[in-house]
């Protein structure tokens, strides 16, 4: 057996040991079971209207951008959509990307190096970890939603200074302390980056226009279009003179193929159905609530409720359970949770019909009292 070999077998007994081992599981196209472990909080991902949009976009434009956005990779379709994200959400400008993903480290590792500093929230997500490790800036790590750690950090640098935050955060689902991080970075002459992955269409347009932000020089929005919107895709959304930036010196958008025409005309659909129904977010904050309720924890500021479990293995078994009854919620174990704690994740879908989430309302009340 080779070294390499070796060392696989190895990880791979670790990770069974300690109950952290994570297997892939394809789901039909048609599927009975009820989904409230993924990520498509409104429900359009299946909309009539998104789903046509998608399939028209394909005929009309290929199954592919086929290059990258700088050669002969943007459609109109992704300038419309940029205009309309940009609209929606109060922001002067956007651009989209093949991923959220890409959208953090297009914007970090354009705007960070070794004369910047980053001041980054302990629990961001994954992706705007590697940007900053990616760009080399010098990095503090602040207790999380911690402002005054903040501003402690920003009063002790000189240098140019990024602040990395999430509008909801993607674990515990709790808020931003958005205005205060914002005040403490425009005293300062730092730049606030609020990642919207969980904000956008729970909130409408979002926290940071929720919270009267939106349009400042000095905050900037990432995103996904792969949740409330259904589709898939990321964007940055800012001032004008940021956007230029990114398209000349964003190597993830740069060195990136674009993002295929069928998503980009679901996540303009979307768009637009969540401009015609200003309900649905309000379907997503009563379901958050009454399920917080009777589940005997505290209501999230998105869509996503954390149940925590006593370890990684009652998770695992806890979510097996659930699946049993024709209920599928997600499971986080380290070193997903910031926290350490394994949890039961459910995310709260408004385009579960009301039978459907009575009974998984009652499955989830029987599962988490068996097993937290």
């Amino acid at each position: 057996m080779s070294v390499w070999s070796s060392w696989l077998e190895e990880q791979a007994a670790a990770r069974d040991e300690a109950g952290l081992r994570r297997v892939l599981r394809p789901r039909p196209a048609s599927d009975e079971t009820i989904d409230l472990a993924g990520n498509d909080y409104l429900g359009l991902s299946r909309d009539p209207v998104v789903t046509a949009a998608a399939a028209d976009a394909a005929l009309m434009w290929g199954a592919g951008a086929g290059a990258s956005r700088l050669v002969t990779g943007t459609l109109r379709l992704h300038e419309t959509l940029e205009e309309e994200l940009a609209s929606y959400t109060g922001q002067p400008a956007a651009l989209v990307l093949s991923t959220g993903y890409h959208a953090n480290l297009a914007l970090v590792t354009a705007l960070a190096d070794r004369n910047t500093l980053v001041v980054s929230d302990a629990h961001i997500h994954a992706s705007l970890v590697d940007a900053v490790r990616l760009s080399r800036a010098e990095l503090v790590v602040v207790p999380h939603n911690d402002v005054a750690a903040v501003r402690t950090a920003l009063a002790a640098s000189d240098k140019r200074t990024l602040v990395l935050a999430e509008s909801v955060y993607s674990v515990l689902g709790d808020e931003a302390p958005l205005v205060e991080l914002a005040d403490a970075c425009g005293q300062h002459g730092a730049m606030l980056v609020v990642d919207e992955a969980h904000g956008l269409g729970v909130h409408g347009p979002g926290l940071v226009h929720e919270r009267g932000l939106a349009g400042l020089e000095h905050v900037v929005v990432t995103m996904t279009l792969s949740k409330s919107l259904g589709s898939q895709g990321g964007a940055v959304l800012g001032p004008a003179a940021l956007i230029e930036h990114l398209v000349n010196k964003a190597r993830p958008f740069i060195f990136d193929t674009a993002l295929a025409p069928a998503p980009t005309a679901a996540a303009l659909a979307a768009l637009g159905v969540l401009r015609a129904r200003p309900d649905l977010p309000a379907v997503v904050r009563r379901r958050v609530v009454e399920l917080a309720a009777a589940l005997g924890v505290e209501p999230p500021a998105g869509a996503v409720l954390s149940v925590p479990m006593p370890s990684p293995q009652v998770a695992v078994a806890a979510q097996a359970t659930a699946l049993e009854h024709g209920l599928r919620v997600g499971c986080f174990r380290p070193p997903s949770v910031p926290d350490g704690i394994s949890r039961l994740r459910i995310t709260v879908n408004a385009g579960v019909c009301h039978d459907d989430w009575e009974r998984a309302t009652e499955v989830l009340v029987a599962v988490v009292k068996e097993h937290a």
